[in-house]
């Protein structure tokens, strides 16, 4: 069954481009279009029903553009919202959560880490997550301040490398061997935090995961792309340097009134 549809993608900001790169990568004939809601984040501070509400204008757009899929490739959008989008849409949906899962069930020292945004960290998911591993002690740490900058084009100021030490620090001397990163901004974080941790911590993120789920739901569900090369479009409602400095020349994006 082949149906040339869209992927609609939506993040609060730049970082589910993290997650963008890897379905592109893994299904390159599938053309996508992925949305920045840059101008509201980062989500992770907001209330559970403002986080709903933005979410359910992200997917009306998607959907106006006639997406067969959409991936939510934010960690608060999705432990926050997926249910009553789920609801409320008859399209699949994909979303994105910390991997507990595997660095739970791998860690040998029973100690690891989360570094997450506040609204991942206190939604009823997460702590559905949490309860499964009791054996595990996880360390929680909200990234404050980490989507702010990476969003202002601030990945490498001296700002973050003074706030991943502070997040990072007391995890390593908890003795963590793995180390989940639970917001898709965080993989651009990784060449930075793999100077502050040993080299013996893993470091796990969602991205492709995520993306070989949507491959299984495209298969079963809304139908592949025919052979081809697929193209993708990119829109924001903020400025779109950052977006496109991370994207690179070959990308142009769209700048919303949304």
């Amino acid at each position: 069954m082949h149906n040339n549809h869209p992927i609609g993608v939506f993040d609060s900001g730049i970082g589910g481009t993290s997650i963008w790169k890897e379905i592109h990568s893994l299904l390159p004939n599938e053309d996508t279009i992925y949305l920045a809601d840059s101008k509201n984040a980062p989500y992770g501070q907001r209330p559970k029903e403002e986080i709903v509400a933005l979410s359910e204008k992200n997917v009306e757009f998607l959907l106006e553009r006639n997406c067969k899929l959409i991936v939510v490739a934010c960690n608060t959008a999705t432990t926050n919202a997926i249910k009553e989008l789920r609801a409320k849409y008859n399209v699949p949906f994909v979303g994105i959560e910390p991997a507990i899962k595997p660095a739970a069930l791998d860690s040998k020292t029973n100690v690891i880490g989360v570094l997450a945004t506040k609204g991942t960290l206190s939604s009823e998911l997460f702590h559905k997550a949490v309860e499964t591993y009791q054996n595990t002690k996880i360390i929680e740490q909200v990234g404050y301040n980490l989507v702010s900058l990476i969003e202002n084009g601030q990945m490498e100021s001296d700002e973050m490398t003074r706030l991943l030490h502070e997040y990072l620090n007391p995890m390593i001397q908890a003795n963590i061997d793995y180390l989940v990163l639970g917001c898709s901004h965080y993989p651009y974080l990784i060449p930075q935090i793999r100077q502050i941790v040993p080299d013996h911590v893993q470091i796990i993120d969602s991205g492709r995961a995520v993306a070989r789920q949507t491959q299984h739901l495209l298969k079963e569900v809304a139908g592949i792309a025919e052979p081809r090369i697929g193209k993708t479009e990119f829109y924001t409602n903020s400025d779109p340097a950052v977006l496109s400095q991370i994207l690179g020349n070959e990308y142009k994006v769209a700048v919303l009134d949304f």
